[in-house]
């Protein structure tokens, strides 16, 4: 699972009959600081997210499609949770901390693109 912020809607007029009636978002992942990262992506709701919302995402084809309830759906993407709040990890010897711990926290390490100077391009 990847935390995201939905950052948008996709309205698809023709799609897969397998994905009719799903509602489309668009998501960009962000770190347990809520810091985005990588590139913006399309999930399926499968909870009744909304615009500015952070949740939590799956991206396996067969994880994404039976977390819709349809199995074999052309689905790379679905968001499984909305995040109410992160609290921070309990550390190794037992005392609060207050950033998530990534060793607690599975999962892939935030990728981070180096800062450029200069006026934003489309790709920042």
């Amino acid at each position: 699972m990847q935390l995201a912020r939905v950052i948008g809607t996709v309205v698809a007029t023709r799609k897969n009959e397998l994905l009719v009636g799903a509602k489309l978002l668009l998501v960009h992942p962000i770190d347990p600081e809520g810091a985005p990262w990588g590139s913006a992506m399309l999930a399926v709701d499968s909870v009744g997210a909304g615009v500015g919302e952070t949740v939590l995402t799956v991206h396996e084809g067969r994880a994404a499609g039976q977390a819709l309830g349809r199995p074999g759906a052309p689905v790379d993407a679905a968001i499984v949770g909305i995040v109410d709040r992160m609290d921070g990890a309990r550390g190794h010897d037992g005392t609060s901390d207050d950033r998530i711990d990534p060793e607690v926290v599975p999962g892939p390490a935030p990728r981070r693109r180096p800062k450029r100077s200069g006026p934003p391009t489309a790709e920042q």
